[in-house]
């Protein structure tokens, strides 16, 4: 595994193999290829984000895998990626060779030498990539979020770049170095058309800013998803001092939106002064229970 990740996730209990201190549950139980249903981690809402909507950017949707908690999930930044590519292809490799903005995020995935994409009929997107995008050693839990962090990634790129309609359900099918049958990080076997497993995407997930970005002062403008509609949402963000030490700054709640087309999205806006903050969005516990699954976001005002 690249030195970074090593580095940035040695100290963390995740499901690396060689690397774990403690088991972490899993969302939606182990997955194998053509898994779409999961079973039940108390908090965890069995859904998958919605299919993305076409959108007039150039940036790919790229999902990372992210730890929440006790959990882990997967969770999307868009990024700038060259051109010389078709849409998914592109997304796919830059999930494979670049570090997520959010060093919260990881990837397990490696550069690979071979990476290439197509669409069959209206709904199968067929991802051929090489042998040596595996070379990381993990467990079959971790794998199977490598598997589907793929997975997610190219049903975003297929459906934000209008490639595919995003009214359906979109189906991958991943070959390695052309062949059907080979096992993912040793524990997924490839092959079969596989779709979003639901749970694994994060419960509560901040869109915009996203990391390290530069906002203007005055009403700025915050966006996020929970997979829950309608359901409860604490936030909190705290501004940097001249120490570079951050203390609560404003604190509140909102609800995730539950009405079609809308269902879990949540905006603030808040009125910033210039300073470095950071932003906190998590389930509201139920009584005096503690708030769930909660993500986090650095950025500044300038």
């Amino acid at each position: 595994m690249r030195a970074a990740v090593v580095a940035g996730f040695l100290a963390v209990p995740l499901l690396l193999t060689g690397c774990v201190v403690e088991p972490v549950p899993a969302p939606s139980g182990p997955l194998g290829p053509g898994t779409t249903a999961g079973g039940g981690t108390p908090g965890v809402p069995a859904t998958s984000a919605p299919l993305e909507t076409t959108q007039s950017s150039n940036k790919a949707p790229v999902y990372w895998i992210g730890r929440s908690g006790q959990n882990v999930f997967l969770y999307r930044e868009f990024r700038d990626v060259p051109e010389q590519e078709n849409p998914v292809t592109r997304a796919l490799r830059a999930m494979m060779s670049e570090q997520p903005l959010d060093p919260d995020f990881f990837t397990p995935w490696q550069n690979p030498s071979s990476l290439a994409t197509s669409i069959s009929g209206k709904d199968v997107i067929n991802v051929d990539v090489s042998e040596d995008a595996f070379n990381s050693n993990l467990d079959a839990d971790m794998a199977a979020r490598a598997v589907q962090q793929l997975v997610y990634t190219a049903t975003a790129a297929a459906a934000s770049s209008g490639l595919i309609d995003s009214g359906q359900q979109i189906r991958v099918r991943i070959l390695v170095d052309g062949h059907t049958d080979y096992p993912a990080f040793k524990h997924i076997r490839l092959g079969d058309l596989m779709s979003r497993a639901p749970g694994m995407v994060a419960p509560v997930w901040i869109i915009d800013p996203q990391e390290g970005v530069e906002m203007g002062a005055g009403s700025v403008k915050i966006t996020g998803r929970s997979t829950k509609a309608g359901s409860r949402l604490r936030w909190q963000i705290l501004k940097g001092t001249e120490g570079a030490v951050k203390m609560p700054y404003l604190t509140g709640e909102t609800t995730a939106a539950a009405e079609a087309g809308q269902s879990g999205i949540f905006t603030l806006a808040p009125k910033l002064p210039a300073g470095d903050y950071e932003l906190k969005v998590a389930q509201a516990g139920t009584g005096d229970g503690p708030d769930l699954n909660a993500d986090t976001r650095t950025f500044s005002v300038r």
